[in-house]
């Protein structure tokens, strides 16, 4: 491999987009999902990466410049705490504040009957789902923020000030974390971007699990209808933090949409018809998928193979591998699949083992990229991430050459621009439409079309506020 770190940079991107267009490069590519692990490296508490982001970015960097990675994610500790503090969600445990310093941060999900969202308000999150975010979400998940009708105190603007700057703050370090990963060690960002199923969002961050699995039985039209709500404003989010150049893969969580969460039954009526299509629309705008598929997804492997060739990366968490490279595998790339207890406690040659495996299964005609099977978290010993790692390298081999040209986009078809069939009248990316808002103005002596688009611009950042407050904290 050349000296040079921009050729380096090349090479791996090439290695990953190869891997990811479902073809075979020179070898498997390394992409470790590392959070807390980086600060097991450093010698960090989790306290420390999670609460100051610029820790988090220098110990990634320092791992993935250590172990060579092909790929990683900028801050996979994606949390951060402080902005989280700064709005006062109810629904973090903040480590040094809620749980011991060394333990990574916690999601604590309230009583059915405390939930964000109350059974009889689906009506309101339909009609106007940002809205409803502001008005009813925000004010029940923040210690800080007034609800309408309640007294805006000092604490309410400051919360309110603190969480948008640091928000602003926090996503404008990620282009220079990319630059230096890119720079130090010829590491390719390995994804960008976030997305969420709707009826993940729900079970998450609005009803919780136990009041969506009762309103599947009580009100299945209401919950249906409100994911098809959630739809275009979902796409708006992945599609506005997707790669422009279409390399790499916008990262979408799975949770709550699998056996034995949910019955097949409902998997078919609400998960699938309102995710697929999203999928899909993202794919037609030349942008792949990363289905990280947290838990044991081998009852809808079948489902996801009415997805387009490659338009999707299926990582491996407690999948089955061998049913998952067999009933997708010549259709999409796969990841992952080495469980995190071999990482934790395996001995070096169980850590082989599991690395052989995989590669085996899933990697013999490319089209496999290695990974642990969730994201690595501080109980992953170096040793074995580092075993890992040059495994990989040494009996990964496919027999070619690195490439130092920039690859093609994963997507070689015509970019759509059309307004997906799901948005029906919805118009996400806004707040306050500017049909509202030119009326409030008493004239304009210039340019309308400036003050428009300026105004657009501006109310476009406070809609991207509140579904990253939704989505990413």
């Amino acid at each position: 491999m050349s000296d040079n770190m921009e050729t380096r940079y090349v090479e791996k991107l090439n290695r990953y987009v190869t891997a990811m267009r479902n073809e075979k490069p020179d070898r498997v590519p390394v992409r470790p999902f590392a959070a807390e692990f980086v600060a097991e490296y450093m010698g960090y508490t989790c306290q420390e990466v999670t609460h100051d982001y610029n820790k988090a970015f220098e110990a990634t960097r320092a791992a993935a410049a250590a172990f060579d990675w092909d790929a990683t994610v900028g801050n996979m500790v994606y949390v951060w705490t402080g902005l989280t503090q700064a709005l006062g969600l109810r629904y973090y445990g903040v480590p040094g504040v809620d749980v011991p310093p060394d333990k990574g941060f916690q999601y604590r999900e309230p009583p059915m009957e405390k939930a964000f969202m109350h059974e009889d308000e689906y009506d309101a999150l339909i009609d106007d789902p940002v809205s409803f975010l502001y008005n009813i979400w925000l004010p029940r998940v923040s210690t800080e923020i007034s609800a309408p009708g309640e007294p805006v105190t000092y604490r309410h603007n400051l919360a309110l000030v603190r969480g948008a700057m640091s928000m602003l703050n926090y996503f404008f370090g990620f282009p220079g974390q990319g630059a230096g990963l890119r720079a130090e060690s010829g590491t390719v960002s390995a994804i960008a971007g976030i997305f969420k199923a709707p009826f993940d969002i729900i079970a998450d961050k609005l009803r919780g699990y136990e009041g969506l699995a009762m309103d599947m039985l009580t009100q299945p039209d209401k919950v249906l209808a409100a994911c098809e709500a959630l739809m275009p404003h979902l796409f708006h989010v992945a599609l506005s933090g997707a790669d422009p150049e279409g390399y790499v893969p916008i990262g979408f969580w799975m949770h709550r949409g699998c056996v034995p969460f949910i019955t097949p039954e409902q998997f078919d009526s609400h998960y699938w018809p309102t995710l697929k299509p999203i999928i899909e629309a993202l794919w037609e705008r030349g942008h792949q998928t990363l289905f990280y598929a947290e838990g044991n997804w081998d009852y809808h492997l079948e489902s996801f193979r009415e997805l387009p060739d490659r338009s999707i990366v299926f990582h491996l968490d407690r999948s089955d591998l061998e049913k998952a490279h067999k009933t997708l595998g010549d259709k999409f790339c796969l990841s992952g699949g080495v469980p995190n207890t071999v990482l934790s406690y395996g001995t070096p040659d169980e850590v082989r083992a599991a690395c052989k495996r995989a590669v085996d299964i899933a990697g013999r005609d490319g089209g496999y990229i290695m990974d642990a099977s969730a994201i690595m978290q501080n109980d992953a010993k170096v040793e074995n991430v580092r075993i890992m790692t040059e495994f990989t390298r040494e009996y990964g081999q496919y027999g070619g050459a690195p490439t130092a040209k920039l690859p093609p986009r994963v997507y070689d078809g015509e970019i759509a621009t059309d307004v997906p069939a799901f948005f029906k009248n919805a118009r996400p990316g806004i707040c306050t439409p500017w049909e509202r808002r030119r009326p409030e103005l008493p004239q304009i002596t210039g340019d309308e079309a400036l003050i428009r688009r300026v105004w657009e611009e501006v109310d476009g950042l406070s809609n991207m506020f509140i579904w990253h407050c939704l989505l990413s904290f």
